[in-house]
């Protein structure tokens, strides 16, 4: 008798054990490489974090780790929430792709989803978002614009993902300005507000009075807003407090839906590796407001040249279109294909300088 109360105890404190596992919420991590506050990059992957909490509720727990470094300080990162009980890690940006692989090799249980990279494994999913279609936008802008003829470009990282920026918005600021000319400054980071105010206020003592940043903070912003008569986009996120001038659009990066997604394929088992690349078609880029500071009718352009691409109208890599050097890339019509734009490591014909190795 004693034995048999014995072991339905035990079996009762199993099931109960049992039930609470199932019960446990799903635990989703994120590796930032800035600030959650930087107004930019950082801020809008976390405002997909918090619509996942939202979302699920108690089903879910995130948790994050902002201002990582890119290299070994990530995989160190990944390796204690992988260890710490995490189901899904989302590392977000380029520089995490190596330590993404390498950590998932170690945890095939854990999913992985790595941003803006292009290495992907059993348990490792990449995407990313069409930027260049918003730089498409800003291009037109800048050239209808700006009044010397200059625009400054803050260049973070020479990886495809920037450099197809650079080649967008010239492409589509020369077609409406010919006169136009880029200057570009690779400061080499992601965030680093006193460089990127210093690439600011470079650019604009060469005489830009358009300044484009493919940087995470919004020290560009306040360096044009503080020179005057300059011009700016939010980067990534909508900067906003900016407007109507300098900032006159942005870039806005939502993440959400995309991670909603991704979190519940996990919770209902159907998480499969895939590559994502959306943009301005699914919602994944959007424009923000275009103010009142841009005139009526090139706002009308650009809201045009929106709605064309969001139809899949317009491709912005549509030919003809020559490499840097004169030769031919696209011909008359042709569109580029996601091969050579995923690995873009030329600039196109009217842009000046160097792509720094």
């Amino acid at each position: 008798m004693k034995f048999t109360t014995l072991v339905a105890s035990a079996a009762l404190a199993l099931g109960l054990a049992g039930g609470a596992l199932a019960d446990d919420p799903t635990k989703v991590g994120f590796v930032y490489v800035g600030p959650v506050g930087d107004g930019g990059w950082t801020y809008e992957h976390d405002q997909g974090r918090i619509a996942v909490e939202e979302e699920f509720g108690d089903a879910v727990e995130t948790v994050f780790v902002e201002n990582v470094a890119e290299g070994p300080d990530a995989e160190r990162v990944m390796t204690q929430m992988a260890l710490d009980g995490a189901d899904l890690i989302f590392t977000t940006s380029f520089g995490f792709m190596d330590p993404t692989i390498n950590v998932a090799q170690k945890f095939p249980d854990v999913k992985f989803e790595h941003a803006t990279g292009y290495k992907r494994a059993d348990n490792v999913s990449t995407y990313s978002a069409r930027f260049y279609e918003g730089r498409a936008v800003q291009g037109h802008i800048a050239g209808k614009m700006t009044e010397s003829n200059i625009v400054g470009y803050i260049a973070s990282f020479p990886i495809p993902e920037v450099i197809r920026g650079i080649n967008s918005a010239y492409l589509h600021a020369s077609k409406v300005n010919p006169d136009v000319e880029f200057k570009i400054i690779w400061v080499y980071t992601w965030f680093d507000p006193a460089k990127e105010a210093d690439a600011a206020k470079a650019l604009i003592d060469q005489g830009a009075d358009v300044v484009l940043q493919h940087t995470d903070s919004t020290a560009p912003q306040a360096a044009a807003q503080e020179a005057g008569n300059v011009m700016t986009f939010g980067q990534a996120s909508d900067m906003a407090q900016y407007g109507p001038y300098p900032r006159v659009s942005s870039i806005i990066d939502n993440w959400a839906p995309y991670y909603i997604e991704r979190t519940r394929a996990v919770m209902d088992g159907t998480w499969e590796s895939v590559d994502t690349w959306d943009g301005i078609p699914t919602g994944m880029v959007e424009i923000g407001e275009i103010t009142d500071a841009v005139p009526a009718e090139v706002k009308a352009e650009a809201e045009a040249m929106i709605e064309a691409m969001r139809t899949g109208e317009y491709h912005p890599f549509t030919g003809p279109i020559n490499k840097q050097d004169g030769s031919a890339w696209l011909a008359e019509g042709e569109v580029a294909d996601d091969g050579t734009l995923a690995g873009m490591n030329f600039y196109i014909e009217g842009v000046d300088g160097d792509i720094p190795q």
